[in-house]
Parts: C-alpha cells; sequence; structure tokens
C-alpha cells in the first residue's frame, strides 16, 4: 500500500546554498509524522516545497499517488494539504468567522456575477458557509469569539484558529510548523492532547515540525530526522531516541559528517 505522502529524492537550492538535499520521507495515512533536527536543517524549506511555495530543484512530491511537484499552492490546498507556520499568519483586522470562512469558502462554486447578483444559490451557500465555520469553531473554544478581530485573541487561541482555519479546508493531510512555539510546558501538554483529538475528530494525517522532544515523543508515531537538509534517521520514537547520529547532530561531536 502507498504512503499519502511521498518524497523521493527532494533537492533544492537556492543559488549555491542546499538547503535540501536528496530528502526522501513516507507518511502514511492516519499517523502523526515528526520532522524533527537542529536548527537550518531544512525542516520549514520541506514544508514549504510540499505546499507549493518552493519549487523543488530535483527530485519528486507524490500526494496519494498523484505528482504535486511544482503545482501552485492553491491547488495543492484544494487536493487536501492543510497547513498552519512557524509565525502566526492570521488576518489580525478580521474577524475569527471571517478567517475561517476564507479558507471555506474557497470550496464554494459560485460565480463572481452570481455574487454580485446574489442570486438564490449565492444566498444559501452564504448560510451554510457561515454554519459550517461556526460548527467548526465550537470545539475549539472560539465560537463565542466569533465575531471577535483575531489579532486580539490570545496567543494560545490565535494557534486553535490558524487550526482551524486549515481544517476548514477540509484536508487529509495537515502540516503544522512548531505548533508549540511560545508555549510553556503546561500549554505543550494540553497541545498533545488537543491535537490527538483533532486527529481523530477529523481523521487528518499530521505532519508536524517541532522543537518540544517530549511533544514529538509522546504524539508521533514515527520521526524523519533532518540535519544539513539530509535525512539521516527515520523510524519511531524509540528507534529515534536510540539513534547515534541523531544524538550527534543534536549534541556535537566528531563523527562523519
Amino acid at each position: 500500500m502507498s504512503a499519502l505522502l511521498e518524497i523521493d529524492h527532494l533537492t533544492k537550492r537556492f543559488g549555491g546554498l542546499c538547503a535540501i538535499s536528496n530528502c526522501d520521507v513516507k507518511v502514511e495515512a492516519g499517523h502523526t509524522h515528526g520532522i524533527i533536527g537542529p536548527n537550518g536543517a531544512g525542516k520549514t524549506t520541506l514544508f514549504n516545497l510540499i505546499t507549493g511555495i518552493y519549487k523543488p530543484t530535483e527530485g519528486h512530491i507524490r500526494f496519494r499517488g498523484e505528482s504535486i511537484s511544482g503545482l501552485r499552492p492553491g491547488r495543492i490546498a484544494l487536493k487536501g494539504v492543510g497547513r498552519t507556520f512557524q509565525n502566526i499568519r492570521l488576518l489580525k483586522s478580521q474577524t475569527v468567522l471571517e478567517n475561517v470562512r476564507i479558507a471555506f469558502d474557497s470550496q464554494l462554486h459560485y460565480s463572481p456575477l452570481e455574487a454580485m447578483l446574489r442570486v438564490n444559490r449565492f444566498g444559501r451557500d452564504e448560510t451554510k458557509s457561515v454554519a459550517a465555520c461556526l460548527e467548526l469553531l465550537d470545539p475549539f473554544g472560539l465560537a463565542d469569539h466569533a465575531h471577535d478581530l483575531a489579532g486580539d485573541l490570545p496567543y494560545g487561541s490565535q494557534r486553535k484558529l490558524e487550526i482551524a482555519r486549515a481544517l476548514a479546508l477540509k484536508p487529509d493531510l495537515l502540516l503544522l510548523d512548531e505548533p508549540a512555539a511560545g508555549m510553556n510546558t503546561g500549554e505543550t501538554s494540553d497541545l498533545t492532547t488537543f491535537l490527538r483529538w483533532v486527529k481523530e475528530h477529523y481523521r487528518v494525517t499530521l505532519v508536524l515540525i517541532e522543537h518540544h522532544m517530549h511533544l514529538v515523543m509522546n504524539l508521533c508515531d514515527r520521526i524523519t530526522v533532518l540535519d544539513f537538509g539530509k535525512t539521516i534517521a527515520d523510524g519511531t520514537p524509540d528507534e529515534i531516541r536510540a539513534n547515534p547520529r541523531v544524538i550527534e547532530a543534536y549534541l556535537g561531536g566528531e563523527g562523519d559528517e
């Protein structure tokens, strides 16, 4: 059975800099897959390649067996790949509801002319959009804040809103770039429980970049380790924890380069 996401011999060069080098990753459907590595290992570059922000220099990216290498971000998102960012990218001057509707409404099919004329289908879709987005916001504890500005939410709630917005696309694969960034130990523990619920409730496969090893080891089924853009290890949390190359990458040493 093929993996949901397959990355084969992926390379990305920026001039003379090779940010990703011959990288291989396979993500199985229904898993939570961690991408870890020291700062500058190429983790966010890998996410940018998967989601179409960058085009690969070499190699292939397949989602559900179909090549998505080099497609535009919008097309990749509509194929079922959602994403959050390390630095929260909400429309902070828009309401909580409007932020989620931007994602949800991308799946509606009325034309600009129908919107201007406000034909019946437009009205039905508008009602459907508001109801669906409020329903989505409710389990995140954000429905009561639907008409608040996104920028006025506390930091943790902004993180949840970004995840809710990504889920409004109804993705099969959700990429999370450092979801625990800026959180303390208690908040990270709560996030671990929350992401486990998201995975089960929405039946979505998760891939996350994270530096909080407690979260990674407790949440992930499988982990890929990058160092200087290369895959240096792949395995279960127990296998990664005991891998000498991973220990060397994080702690330094005189091993092979």
